[in-house]
């Protein structure tokens, strides 16, 4: 008989939802305000389709009119539109060589799921970083009715890089013109997310302030808000993207639809002394608020790959530029 095994120690039914609540935890994206998650959000994430729809109404627009004693006012309708969300279904095995250490542990399901968040957290980093890479992205002339080239999101996009001299690099002021793509709703900026280089390019100039928390690891901010590093936003021909973001632009929604096993042990017995797996599942919804994925080159129906969300074919704004609290900011580096 083996000695402990995976099946001894992992309890499916408290196990995923620890990884579930560990993984925002862990998320800086959850802790800056980025991505925001609810009830509502879990609901539509659970549901058995590729995507969800979500109508709203349009804002009211015009003018007020004068009151005129026997006049009639104009009548005027309520516009409505719908975004669109798609389900995101992934996931991942592991085996015991691979959680061996974890076993030892005095508690070794709170530490393996520990890992498992871990993953999770990164991975759903780059989740967002394709999403922003497609709903940014420029569809080619003549694709989706969109001739010319037609870059998504321009509304929200900042481009320098193509001035001459220091005026292409990041400089301060530039940033300021990046967050009033915003407007009047730019006070919402919590977070940015840059490449290491450009990190590393202010941390030399000292204009990266480090926050030490009492309860948690330090983070970088840069000009009051959060800095998230990740090498997977866009760099090339010395030209880096870099994305501001309003408090709860991105819904999180952790789903769990009727027959979905989140988590699953297995043991291979014929192999040597044997080998657990651990595999877990995840379907979610990681939706940029007001941008509607249209599903225009996805070939799968169970849903987009990462490719898929991060071609611009598949997304199409619906709310106003201001409303999509996210803004792209492309630049170079001194």
């Amino acid at each position: 008989m083996p000695g402990t095994t995976l099946q001894d120690v992992i309890v499916p039914e408290l196990f995923n939802p620890y990884v579930i609540n560990r993984t925002m935890e862990l998320s800086a994206l959850l802790q800056c305000g980025i991505i925001a998650n609810n009830s509502e959000f879990d609901a539509l994430a659970s549901q058995a389709a590729p995507t969800v729809n979500m109508p709203f109404f349009e804002d009211l627009t015009g003018e007020s009119e004068q009151v005129i004693e026997g006049g009639d006012l104009t009548d005027n309708k309520i516009s409505s539109n719908k975004d669109v969300a798609a389900i995101i279904r992934r996931a991942k095995m592991w085996s015991a060589t691979d959680l061996s250490a974890a076993l030892a542990g005095s508690d070794p399901m709170a530490a393996i799921a520990t890992l498992v968040a871990q993953f999770w957290a990164r991975d759903t980093q780059k989740e967002l970083i394709a999403i922003l890479n497609g709903i940014f992205g420029t569809v080619p002339a003549g694709d989706s009715g969109t001739p010319p080239a037609k870059t998504r999101l321009e509304s929200n996009l900042l481009d320098i890089s193509g001035k001459s001299g220091a005026a292409a690099n990041w400089s301060g002021g530039a940033f300021i013109d990046a967050e009033q793509k915003l407007g009047d709703a730019k006070a919402q900026l919590t977070g940015i997310c840059m490449h290491s280089a450009t990190e590393a390019y202010l941390k030399k100039q000292n204009l990266i302030d480090t926050v030490q928390p009492s309860n948690d690891v330090a983070f970088g901010t840069y000009q009051g808000k959060r800095v998230i590093v990740d090498d997977g936003c866009p760099v090339a021909g010395g030209v880096y993207t870099t994305y501001l973001f309003g408090n709860g632009a991105v819904a999180l929604g952790n789903g769990n639809p009727v027959g979905f096993v989140p988590t699953e042990t297995d043991r291979a017995k014929r192999k040597g002394s044997g080998v657990d797996y651990l595999i877990n599942r995840r379907t979610s919804i990681l939706h940029p608020r007001g941008v509607a994925f249209t599903s225009a080159s996805v070939a799968k129906t169970e849903g987009p790959s990462r490719t898929e969300l991060a071609d611009p074919k598949n997304w199409n704004p619906v709310y106003e530029s201001k409303q999509i609290r996210i803004v792209a900011f492309k630049h170079k580096l001194g």
